[in-house]
């Protein structure tokens, strides 16, 4: 995903001057392209993550576009206050992207790990926090997020994760893009662990037309209409999952919406990183199986119904 956002904003760079983009001493050679695109518009910030927010705030108060990108946990928890006070009190449109987000850097430990960014930012008034399952819904929100006068954090994954979305599809902030559509369990979900939800949902041991799988894309604005629809399918079993933590994710804002609306829904488990640091070291393959949220553990919620 990393690379697809390089390329992209290589692309926009070229027909928008106001684009401005600020790198936390991450992807240097990767933004060669985009250095030889528009050189005077590339800022290595180093790693000063605070002060290069407190710099893209500034340059957007003074009409300029910029866009932020660092590994998660260094662009979000590093510079909170800077976040909360220079970009969404001040309503200016920051676009922040966490790249590696939730355990994509499982192998460097939990300093690395990004469990909470969601919690913390969708707590922020005035901020939109968007997660994307793949590059082409990556794309689709970058170019919607410079349409908008309001900061808005991305977090994306790694470098490897599959395309889940067919090229074709509309694709917009705020609504739930289908996957693969079921009838009788649905599986809501942000980010590119929606994989394993697919291979889960495609095993060959259950019905192919058992399970639907969701991109949500969104978690603040948070497509409640699609929701409301949903429930009127009749589903046996909502399963919420992300790779972020139980506690103020996905799953706590579809929570906090059904019981503010006093909507009545069926089952839903929530299928998320526990309320502890993880102290085992692997790859991010390895450390959601330790976590059971991997595509094994997703289909024995689907059996086990």
């Amino acid at each position: 995903m990393r690379t697809a956002f390089a390329k992209e904003i290589t692309k926009i760079a070229e027909t928008r001057k106001d684009v401005v983009l600020l790198s936390g001493d991450i992807g240097n050679r990767m933004f060669d392209d985009f250095k030889l695109t528009a050189n005077s518009r590339f800022y290595n910030c180093g790693i000063a993550e605070s002060n290069m927010m407190s710099v893209a705030s500034g340059m957007a108060l003074c009409g300029l576009r910029p866009i932020i990108y660092t590994i998660t946990p260094f662009t979000t928890i590093r510079c909170l206050e800077q976040i909360k006070i220079g970009a969404a009190y001040h309503k200016v449109p920051v676009i922040i992207i966490g790249t590696g987000s939730g355990l994509s850097y499982a192998e460097l430990g939990a300093t690395h790990h990004s469990l909470d960014d969601v919690s913390v930012i969708r707590s922020i008034p005035d901020i939109r926090v968007l997660a994307p399952c793949d590059s082409i819904e990556l794309k689709a929100f970058l170019h919607q997020s410079l349409q908008s006068e309001l900061p808005t954090y991305m977090r994306i994954g790694k470098k490897g994760e599959p395309i889940l979305t067919k090229e074709s599809r509309k694709i917009e902030i705020g609504k739930a893009n289908i996957l693969k559509d079921g009838n009788e369990i649905i599986i809501l979900g942000i980010g590119p662990i929606l994989n394993e939800a697919l291979e889960a949902a495609n095993n060959k041991n259950i019905d192919k037309e058992k399970v639907s799988v969701v991109s949500m894309g969104s978690v603040k604005p948070l497509d409640t209409n699609f929701l409301n629809q949903i429930n009127k399918r009749k589903f046996k079993k909502w399963i919420i999952l992300e790779e972020h933590s139980i506690i103020g994710g996905l799953g706590s804002s579809i929570i906090e919406w059904k019981i503010d609306n006093k909507i009545k829904t069926p089952e839903i488990k929530r299928m998320a990183a526990p309320d502890k640091f993880i102290h085992n070291l692997g790859n991010q393959k390895y450390i959601r199986k330790e976590i059971a949220l991997d595509s094994n553990s997703i289909l024995q919620e689907i059996i086990f119904q």
